[in-house]
Protein backbone atom coordinates (compact mmCIF):
# COMPACT_ATOMS: atom_id res chain seq x y z
CA UNK A 1 0.00 0.00 0.00
CA UNK A 2 1.13 3.55 -0.74
CA UNK A 3 -0.30 6.60 0.81
CA UNK A 4 0.58 10.40 0.28
CA UNK A 5 2.00 11.81 3.43
CA UNK A 6 1.96 15.63 3.59
CA UNK A 7 4.87 15.63 5.94
CA UNK A 8 6.75 14.62 3.34
CA UNK A 9 4.76 15.65 0.01
CA UNK A 10 5.23 12.42 -1.36
CA UNK A 11 3.44 9.01 -1.92
CA UNK A 12 5.32 6.49 0.32
CA UNK A 13 4.91 2.60 1.00
CA UNK A 14 3.11 2.31 4.35
CA UNK A 15 5.07 0.38 6.90
CA UNK A 16 3.16 -0.06 9.84
CA UNK A 17 4.82 0.44 13.30
CA UNK A 18 3.96 -2.82 14.73
CA UNK A 19 3.10 -5.70 12.49
CA UNK A 20 -0.43 -6.32 11.06
CA UNK A 21 -1.58 -3.57 13.64
CA UNK A 22 -2.38 0.04 12.72
CA UNK A 23 -2.89 2.61 15.14
CA UNK A 24 -4.93 5.69 13.92
CA UNK A 25 -6.52 9.32 15.26
CA UNK A 26 -8.83 11.19 13.14
CA UNK A 27 -9.83 14.62 13.98
CA UNK A 28 -13.23 14.70 15.18
CA UNK A 29 -16.19 17.41 14.98
CA UNK A 30 -16.84 20.11 17.15
CA UNK A 31 -20.14 19.58 18.33
CA UNK A 32 -21.72 23.12 18.14
CA UNK A 33 -24.30 22.55 15.56
CA UNK A 34 -25.00 20.27 12.63
CA UNK A 35 -22.19 19.01 10.61
CA UNK A 36 -22.19 20.02 6.92
CA UNK A 37 -21.71 17.54 3.53
CA UNK A 38 -17.76 19.35 3.91
CA UNK A 39 -17.33 18.16 7.25
CA UNK A 40 -19.09 14.83 6.33
CA UNK A 41 -17.00 14.34 2.90
CA UNK A 42 -13.54 14.34 5.37
CA UNK A 43 -15.55 11.25 7.52
CA UNK A 44 -15.95 9.27 4.26
CA UNK A 45 -12.39 9.63 3.25
CA UNK A 46 -11.40 8.29 6.92
CA UNK A 47 -13.81 5.71 6.56
CA UNK A 48 -12.85 4.14 3.23
CA UNK A 49 -9.35 4.76 4.75
CA UNK A 50 -9.86 2.70 7.66
CA UNK A 51 -11.84 -0.02 5.35
CA UNK A 52 -9.23 -0.36 2.94
CA UNK A 53 -6.64 -1.13 6.02
CA UNK A 54 -9.21 -3.41 7.58
CA UNK A 55 -9.34 -5.35 3.92
CA UNK A 56 -5.51 -5.85 3.53
CA UNK A 57 -5.89 -7.42 7.38
CA UNK A 58 -4.96 -4.90 9.34
CA UNK A 59 -6.06 -4.96 13.14
CA UNK A 60 -6.79 -1.48 13.23
CA UNK A 61 -7.20 1.09 16.30
CA UNK A 62 -8.90 4.35 15.25
CA UNK A 63 -9.54 7.34 18.15
CA UNK A 64 -11.80 10.20 16.69
CA UNK A 65 -12.46 12.90 19.54
CA UNK A 66 -15.47 15.02 19.66
CA UNK A 67 -14.20 18.63 20.33
CA UNK A 68 -16.60 19.73 23.39
CA UNK A 69 -14.49 22.78 24.63
CA UNK A 70 -11.81 24.74 23.61
CA UNK A 71 -11.93 25.52 20.28
CA UNK A 72 -12.14 29.34 19.91
CA UNK A 73 -13.99 30.88 16.87
CA UNK A 74 -10.87 31.86 14.74
CA UNK A 75 -8.66 28.56 14.66
CA UNK A 76 -6.19 30.95 16.24
CA UNK A 77 -6.54 32.19 19.79
CA UNK A 78 -9.15 34.59 19.03
CA UNK A 79 -13.06 35.05 19.55
CA UNK A 80 -14.75 32.90 22.25
CA UNK A 81 -15.09 29.36 22.71
CA UNK A 82 -17.27 27.71 19.70
CA UNK A 83 -19.60 25.70 22.54
CA UNK A 84 -20.10 28.69 24.56
CA UNK A 85 -21.36 30.65 21.54
CA UNK A 86 -23.56 27.92 20.13
CA UNK A 87 -25.04 27.54 24.08
CA UNK A 88 -26.13 30.98 24.36
CA UNK A 89 -27.44 31.58 21.10
CA UNK A 90 -29.48 28.41 21.41
CA UNK A 91 -30.11 29.20 24.69
CA UNK A 92 -29.01 25.98 26.26
CA UNK A 93 -26.01 24.64 28.27
CA UNK A 94 -22.83 23.55 26.73
CA UNK A 95 -23.18 20.24 27.79
CA UNK A 96 -26.73 19.66 26.56
CA UNK A 97 -25.50 21.50 23.17
CA UNK A 98 -22.87 19.06 22.91
CA UNK A 99 -25.03 15.97 23.96
CA UNK A 100 -27.42 16.90 21.14
CA UNK A 101 -24.87 17.95 18.14
CA UNK A 102 -22.91 15.13 18.76
CA UNK A 103 -26.31 12.50 18.49
CA UNK A 104 -27.10 14.22 15.59
CA UNK A 105 -23.17 13.76 14.04
CA UNK A 106 -23.45 9.63 14.92
CA UNK A 107 -26.83 9.35 13.27
CA UNK A 108 -25.47 11.25 10.18
CA UNK A 109 -22.20 9.39 9.73
CA UNK A 110 -24.22 6.18 10.26
CA UNK A 111 -26.82 7.39 7.41
CA UNK A 112 -23.54 7.41 5.24
CA UNK A 113 -22.70 4.32 6.34
CA UNK A 114 -19.30 5.42 7.86
CA UNK A 115 -17.97 2.85 10.52
CA UNK A 116 -17.54 4.36 13.99
CA UNK A 117 -14.02 4.43 14.95
CA UNK A 118 -12.88 2.00 17.83
CA UNK A 119 -12.35 4.74 20.83
CA UNK A 120 -14.92 8.15 20.37
CA UNK A 121 -13.42 10.22 23.15
CA UNK A 122 -14.25 13.14 24.73
CA UNK A 123 -12.57 16.56 25.19
CA UNK A 124 -13.89 17.26 28.54
CA UNK A 125 -13.67 13.41 29.69
CA UNK A 126 -9.83 14.02 29.81
CA UNK A 127 -8.97 17.65 30.93
CA UNK A 128 -6.25 15.88 33.63
CA UNK A 129 -4.41 14.48 30.44
CA UNK A 130 -4.25 18.22 29.21
CA UNK A 131 -3.10 19.85 32.12
CA UNK A 132 -0.52 16.81 32.78
CA UNK A 133 0.78 17.31 28.88
CA UNK A 134 1.45 21.11 29.54
CA UNK A 135 2.96 20.96 32.81
CA UNK A 136 5.43 18.82 30.86
CA UNK A 137 5.79 21.43 28.22
CA UNK A 138 6.21 24.12 30.70
CA UNK A 139 9.18 21.83 32.58
CA UNK A 140 11.39 21.14 29.00
CA UNK A 141 11.26 24.96 28.72
CA UNK A 142 8.39 25.34 25.57
CA UNK A 143 5.90 26.92 27.13
CA UNK A 144 5.08 29.96 29.32
CA UNK A 145 2.62 31.43 31.22
CA UNK A 146 0.82 34.98 30.90
CA UNK A 147 -2.00 36.95 32.30
CA UNK A 148 -4.86 34.87 30.23
CA UNK A 149 -2.91 31.87 29.43
CA UNK A 150 0.09 29.10 28.82
CA UNK A 151 1.26 29.37 25.50
CA UNK A 152 4.06 27.58 23.67
CA UNK A 153 6.93 28.79 22.60
CA UNK A 154 7.35 28.19 18.93
CA UNK A 155 11.00 29.58 18.83
CA UNK A 156 11.90 27.06 20.90
CA UNK A 157 10.65 24.03 18.02
CA UNK A 158 13.37 24.70 15.50
CA UNK A 159 10.81 22.90 12.83
CA UNK A 160 7.80 24.74 13.85
CA UNK A 161 5.94 24.80 10.36
CA UNK A 162 7.47 22.08 8.35
CA UNK A 163 3.77 20.69 7.92
CA UNK A 164 2.82 23.66 6.64
CA UNK A 165 5.67 24.95 5.09
CA UNK A 166 4.37 28.46 5.58
CA UNK A 167 7.15 30.89 6.02
CA UNK A 168 6.21 32.38 9.76
CA UNK A 169 8.15 35.82 8.77
CA UNK A 170 5.58 36.46 6.34
CA UNK A 171 2.55 35.33 7.91
CA UNK A 172 4.17 37.94 11.28
CA UNK A 173 3.98 40.71 8.07
CA UNK A 174 0.13 40.17 7.34
CA UNK A 175 -0.76 39.49 11.04
CA UNK A 176 -3.65 41.66 12.59
CA UNK A 177 -2.29 44.59 14.69
CA UNK A 178 -4.49 43.48 17.58
CA UNK A 179 -1.57 40.64 18.78
CA UNK A 180 -1.79 40.01 22.55
CA UNK A 181 1.58 41.80 23.01
CA UNK A 182 1.89 39.26 26.12
CA UNK A 183 2.92 36.29 23.48
CA UNK A 184 6.68 36.16 22.84
CA UNK A 185 5.88 35.67 19.01
CA UNK A 186 2.63 36.29 17.45
CA UNK A 187 2.60 32.41 16.13
CA UNK A 188 2.78 31.51 20.28
CA UNK A 189 -0.54 29.26 20.74
CA UNK A 190 -2.92 28.69 24.08
CA UNK A 191 -2.33 25.28 25.24
CA UNK A 192 -4.40 26.32 28.49
CA UNK A 193 -6.74 29.17 28.68
CA UNK A 194 -7.52 31.26 32.16
CA UNK A 195 -11.33 31.84 32.57
CA UNK A 196 -13.24 34.46 33.95
CA UNK A 197 -15.53 34.16 36.74
CA UNK A 198 -18.47 34.28 33.90
CA UNK A 199 -17.33 31.77 31.63
CA UNK A 200 -19.16 28.70 31.47
CA UNK A 201 -16.69 26.02 31.16
CA UNK A 202 -13.98 25.60 33.35
CA UNK A 203 -11.63 23.52 35.05
CA UNK A 204 -9.08 23.46 38.39
CA UNK A 205 -5.42 24.16 37.09
CA UNK A 206 -2.45 25.11 38.41
CA UNK A 207 -2.82 28.23 36.72
CA UNK A 208 -6.20 29.12 38.09
CA UNK A 209 -9.15 28.51 36.84
CA UNK A 210 -9.58 27.84 32.95
CA UNK A 211 -9.96 25.81 29.98
CA UNK A 212 -7.71 23.88 27.80
CA UNK A 213 -7.00 25.33 23.99
CA UNK A 214 -8.25 23.43 21.22
CA UNK A 215 -4.62 21.72 19.56
CA UNK A 216 -3.62 20.36 22.84
CA UNK A 217 -6.69 17.87 23.10
CA UNK A 218 -6.12 16.15 20.16
CA UNK A 219 -2.17 15.68 21.31
CA UNK A 220 -3.01 14.39 24.99
CA UNK A 221 -5.95 11.94 23.69
CA UNK A 222 -3.79 10.39 20.62
CA UNK A 223 -0.94 9.76 23.20
CA UNK A 224 -3.33 8.75 25.75
CA UNK A 225 -5.44 5.58 23.77
CA UNK A 226 -2.64 5.70 20.71
CA UNK A 227 0.84 5.86 22.86
CA UNK A 228 3.15 8.29 22.33
CA UNK A 229 3.86 6.98 18.31
CA UNK A 230 1.02 6.16 16.34
CA UNK A 231 1.12 5.29 12.53
CA UNK A 232 -1.81 7.77 10.98
CA UNK A 233 -3.16 11.23 11.60
CA UNK A 234 -5.79 12.12 9.28
CA UNK A 235 -7.87 15.25 9.01
CA UNK A 236 -9.22 18.23 6.43
CA UNK A 237 -6.65 20.51 4.51
CA UNK A 238 -8.26 23.23 6.66
CA UNK A 239 -6.20 21.60 9.85
CA UNK A 240 -2.67 21.70 7.88
CA UNK A 241 -1.35 25.48 8.31
CA UNK A 242 -2.60 25.69 12.36
CA UNK A 243 -4.13 22.49 14.25
CA UNK A 244 -1.83 20.07 12.48
CA UNK A 245 1.14 22.32 12.58
CA UNK A 246 0.60 22.88 16.65
CA UNK A 247 0.01 19.17 17.37
CA UNK A 248 3.35 18.24 15.97
CA UNK A 249 5.25 21.51 17.68
CA UNK A 250 3.57 20.45 21.10
CA UNK A 251 4.23 16.50 20.82
CA UNK A 252 7.31 16.57 19.65
CA UNK A 253 8.87 19.22 22.19
CA UNK A 254 7.33 16.98 24.84
CA UNK A 255 8.53 13.60 23.86
CA UNK A 256 11.28 14.23 21.63
CA UNK A 257 10.60 12.62 19.17
CA UNK A 258 7.82 12.49 15.96
CA UNK A 259 4.56 11.45 17.43
CA UNK A 260 3.03 10.63 13.68
CA UNK A 261 4.31 8.51 10.60
CA UNK A 262 1.57 9.31 7.99
CA UNK A 263 -0.25 12.56 7.96
CA UNK A 264 -2.80 12.34 5.60
CA UNK A 265 -5.65 15.32 4.60
CA UNK A 266 -8.90 15.10 2.29
CA UNK A 267 -9.21 18.21 0.12
CA UNK A 268 -12.35 21.00 0.42
CA UNK A 269 -16.15 20.69 -1.12
CA UNK A 270 -16.67 23.60 -3.12
CA UNK A 271 -20.37 24.98 -4.05
CA UNK A 272 -20.92 26.17 -6.87
CA UNK A 273 -17.08 26.69 -7.27
CA UNK A 274 -17.01 28.75 -4.68
CA UNK A 275 -16.68 28.61 -0.47
CA UNK A 276 -18.98 26.90 1.84
CA UNK A 277 -20.18 29.17 4.40
CA UNK A 278 -22.75 29.61 6.69
CA UNK A 279 -22.79 33.47 5.68
CA UNK A 280 -23.62 32.61 2.31
CA UNK A 281 -26.14 29.72 2.94
CA UNK A 282 -24.89 27.02 1.89
CA UNK A 283 -23.36 24.92 4.19
CA UNK A 284 -25.77 22.20 3.65
CA UNK A 285 -26.39 18.75 5.92
CA UNK A 286 -27.95 15.41 5.19
CA UNK A 287 -31.15 16.68 6.43
CA UNK A 288 -31.11 19.45 3.65
CA UNK A 289 -30.17 15.98 1.05
CA UNK A 290 -33.02 14.01 2.71
CA UNK A 291 -35.73 17.09 2.14
CA UNK A 292 -35.07 17.21 -1.39
CA UNK A 293 -35.70 13.70 -1.92
CA UNK A 294 -31.79 12.60 -2.22
CA UNK A 295 -30.45 9.16 -0.54
CA UNK A 296 -27.37 10.17 1.90
CA UNK A 297 -25.46 7.14 0.19
CA UNK A 298 -26.09 9.10 -2.93
CA UNK A 299 -24.18 11.64 -1.82
CA UNK A 300 -21.39 9.14 -0.39
CA UNK A 301 -21.27 7.35 -4.31
CA UNK A 302 -20.83 11.68 -4.91
CA UNK A 303 -17.30 11.35 -2.90
CA UNK A 304 -16.01 8.61 -4.12
CA UNK A 305 -16.06 9.60 -7.48
CA UNK A 306 -13.28 12.50 -6.31
CA UNK A 307 -10.09 11.37 -5.32
CA UNK A 308 -10.01 12.86 -1.68
CA UNK A 309 -7.15 14.52 -2.26
CA UNK A 310 -8.82 16.70 -4.84
CA UNK A 311 -11.29 19.09 -4.43
CA UNK A 312 -15.10 18.04 -5.10
CA UNK A 313 -17.45 20.47 -6.39
CA UNK A 314 -21.19 20.31 -5.18
CA UNK A 315 -24.34 21.45 -7.05
CA UNK A 316 -27.89 20.31 -6.60
CA UNK A 317 -27.50 19.31 -10.65
CA UNK A 318 -24.19 17.10 -9.81
CA UNK A 319 -26.40 15.87 -6.58
CA UNK A 320 -29.29 14.87 -8.99
CA UNK A 321 -26.85 12.73 -11.55
CA UNK A 322 -25.06 11.35 -8.44
CA UNK A 323 -28.58 9.64 -7.14
CA UNK A 324 -29.50 8.71 -10.87
CA UNK A 325 -26.02 6.94 -11.20
CA UNK A 326 -26.08 5.34 -8.06
CA UNK A 327 -29.46 4.20 -8.06
CA UNK A 328 -28.43 2.52 -11.59
CA UNK A 329 -25.31 1.29 -10.09
CA UNK A 330 -27.59 -0.87 -7.40
CA UNK A 331 -29.74 -1.96 -9.70
CA UNK A 332 -27.21 -2.96 -12.21
CA UNK A 333 -25.00 -4.92 -9.48
CA UNK A 334 -28.93 -6.76 -8.50
CA UNK A 335 -29.30 -7.83 -11.57
CA UNK A 336 -26.10 -9.98 -11.67
CA UNK A 337 -27.62 -11.53 -7.99
CA UNK A 338 -29.85 -14.16 -9.91
CA UNK A 339 -27.64 -14.06 -13.11
CA UNK A 340 -26.40 -17.90 -14.05
CA UNK A 341 -23.55 -16.92 -16.93
CA UNK A 342 -20.33 -18.69 -16.23
CA UNK A 343 -17.51 -16.03 -16.22
CA UNK A 344 -13.88 -17.45 -16.61
CA UNK A 345 -11.93 -17.33 -13.60
CA UNK A 346 -8.84 -15.01 -15.24
CA UNK A 347 -11.71 -12.51 -16.28
CA UNK A 348 -12.65 -12.28 -12.32
CA UNK A 349 -9.48 -12.04 -11.14
CA UNK A 350 -8.02 -9.54 -13.64
CA UNK A 351 -10.95 -6.55 -12.03
CA UNK A 352 -10.14 -7.86 -8.62
CA UNK A 353 -6.31 -7.22 -9.02
CA UNK A 354 -7.76 -3.82 -10.77
CA UNK A 355 -9.89 -3.23 -8.03
CA UNK A 356 -7.22 -4.11 -4.95
CA UNK A 357 -4.09 -2.00 -7.04
CA UNK A 358 -6.51 1.28 -7.39
CA UNK A 359 -7.43 0.56 -3.35
CA UNK A 360 -4.16 0.50 -2.49
CA UNK A 361 -2.43 3.81 -4.95
CA UNK A 362 -3.19 6.03 -2.28
CA UNK A 363 -7.23 5.11 -2.14
CA UNK A 364 -7.67 5.65 -5.90
CA UNK A 365 -11.59 5.17 -5.26
CA UNK A 366 -12.59 6.84 -8.23
CA UNK A 367 -10.83 4.30 -10.44
CA UNK A 368 -11.68 1.08 -7.93
CA UNK A 369 -15.59 2.70 -8.78
CA UNK A 370 -14.71 2.90 -12.59
CA UNK A 371 -13.60 -1.41 -12.26
CA UNK A 372 -17.01 -1.99 -10.74
CA UNK A 373 -19.13 -0.29 -13.19
CA UNK A 374 -17.34 -2.13 -15.69
CA UNK A 375 -18.47 -5.54 -14.14
CA UNK A 376 -21.67 -3.84 -13.39
CA UNK A 377 -21.94 -3.00 -17.18
CA UNK A 378 -21.05 -6.93 -18.35
CA UNK A 379 -23.03 -7.87 -20.78
CA UNK A 380 -23.36 -11.80 -19.07
CA UNK A 381 -25.50 -11.34 -15.75
CA UNK A 382 -23.93 -13.88 -12.89
CA UNK A 383 -23.76 -14.79 -9.74
CA UNK A 384 -19.97 -14.65 -9.54
CA UNK A 385 -20.05 -10.85 -10.56
CA UNK A 386 -22.60 -10.23 -7.95
CA UNK A 387 -19.92 -11.80 -5.19
CA UNK A 388 -17.36 -9.93 -6.20
CA UNK A 389 -19.04 -6.52 -6.19
CA UNK A 390 -20.33 -7.09 -2.33
CA UNK A 391 -16.44 -7.89 -1.78
CA UNK A 392 -15.58 -4.76 -3.14
CA UNK A 393 -18.69 -2.97 -1.53
CA UNK A 394 -16.89 -3.33 1.95
CA UNK A 395 -14.43 -0.40 0.67
CA UNK A 396 -17.39 1.01 -0.96
CA UNK A 397 -19.88 1.17 1.46
CA UNK A 398 -22.46 2.04 -0.75
CA UNK A 399 -25.21 -0.67 0.02
CA UNK A 400 -25.60 -3.13 -2.12
CA UNK A 401 -26.43 -5.85 0.60
CA UNK A 402 -28.62 -3.70 2.01
CA UNK A 403 -30.62 -2.46 -1.41
CA UNK A 404 -30.93 -6.49 -1.94
CA UNK A 405 -33.32 -6.50 0.75
CA UNK A 406 -34.82 -3.21 -0.04
CA UNK A 407 -35.61 -4.61 -3.22
CA UNK A 408 -37.34 -7.65 -1.99
CA UNK A 409 -39.36 -5.91 0.82
CA UNK A 410 -40.49 -2.94 -2.02
CA UNK A 411 -41.96 -6.41 -4.11
CA UNK A 412 -43.93 -7.20 -1.30
CA UNK A 413 -44.78 -4.21 -0.74
CA UNK A 414 -46.39 -3.63 -4.63
CA UNK A 415 -49.60 -5.35 -4.20
CA UNK A 416 -50.45 -3.68 -1.18
CA UNK A 417 -49.54 -0.07 -2.03
CA UNK A 418 -51.42 -0.38 -5.59
CA UNK A 419 -54.23 -1.66 -3.02
CA UNK A 420 -54.47 1.14 -1.36
CA UNK A 421 -53.88 3.97 -4.50
CA UNK A 422 -57.08 2.24 -6.02
CA UNK A 423 -59.14 3.04 -2.92
CA UNK A 424 -57.38 6.52 -2.51
CA UNK A 425 -58.22 6.76 -6.47
CA UNK A 426 -62.15 5.59 -5.65
CA UNK A 427 -62.28 7.57 -2.84
CA UNK A 428 -61.43 11.11 -4.81
CA UNK A 429 -63.44 10.15 -7.38
CA UNK A 430 -66.50 10.00 -5.01
CA UNK A 431 -65.03 13.44 -3.38
CA UNK A 432 -64.15 11.88 0.04
CA UNK A 433 -61.37 14.04 0.94
CA UNK A 434 -61.55 12.63 4.33
CA UNK A 435 -60.48 8.80 3.59
CA UNK A 436 -58.29 10.03 0.97
CA UNK A 437 -56.41 12.10 3.24
CA UNK A 438 -56.59 9.10 5.81
CA UNK A 439 -55.41 6.45 3.05
CA UNK A 440 -52.27 8.99 2.00
CA UNK A 441 -51.57 9.02 6.17
CA UNK A 442 -51.21 5.31 6.03
CA UNK A 443 -49.42 4.80 3.13
CA UNK A 444 -46.97 7.45 4.40
CA UNK A 445 -46.47 5.86 7.61
CA UNK A 446 -45.63 2.78 5.48
CA UNK A 447 -42.50 5.19 3.80
CA UNK A 448 -44.43 5.46 0.63
CA UNK A 449 -44.55 8.93 -0.64
CA UNK A 450 -47.01 9.67 -3.31
CA UNK A 451 -47.03 12.01 -6.16
CA UNK A 452 -50.12 12.97 -8.30
CA UNK A 453 -48.76 13.62 -12.12
CA UNK A 454 -51.03 14.07 -15.37
CA UNK A 455 -50.01 10.23 -16.11
CA UNK A 456 -51.67 8.74 -12.71
CA UNK A 457 -50.82 8.05 -9.27
CA UNK A 458 -46.79 7.43 -9.45
CA UNK A 459 -45.20 5.92 -5.63
CA UNK A 460 -41.94 6.09 -4.25
CA UNK A 461 -39.74 4.58 -1.21
CA UNK A 462 -39.02 7.35 1.02
CA UNK A 463 -35.29 7.29 1.27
Amino acid sequence: MKFYNTLTRQKEDFVPIKENKVAMYSCGPTVYNYAHIGNLRTYIFMDILRRTLKYNGYELLNAMNITDVGHLVSDEDEGEDKMVKGAREQQKTPWEIAEYYTDVFMKDIGALNIEKPEIIPKATDHIQEMINFVQGLLEKGYAYETSDGIYFDISKFDEYGKLSRLNLEEQIAGARVEVNDEKRHPADFALWKKAPKEHIMQWESPWGMGYPGWHIECSAMGRKYLGDRFDIHTGGVDHIPVHHENEIAQSEALLGKPAVNYWMHGEFMMVNNGKMSKSLGNTYTISDLRDKGFNPLAFRYMCLNAHYRNKLNFTWDVMQASQVSYDRFIEGALQHRDGTAEIPKDVLNSFLADFEDSINDDLNIPKALGIAWNMVRYSNKSKDIYELLLKMDTIFGLGIKDSEKKSEEITELDAEVERLIEQRQQARKDKNWKLSDEIRDKLKDMGIELQDTPQGVKWSVKK
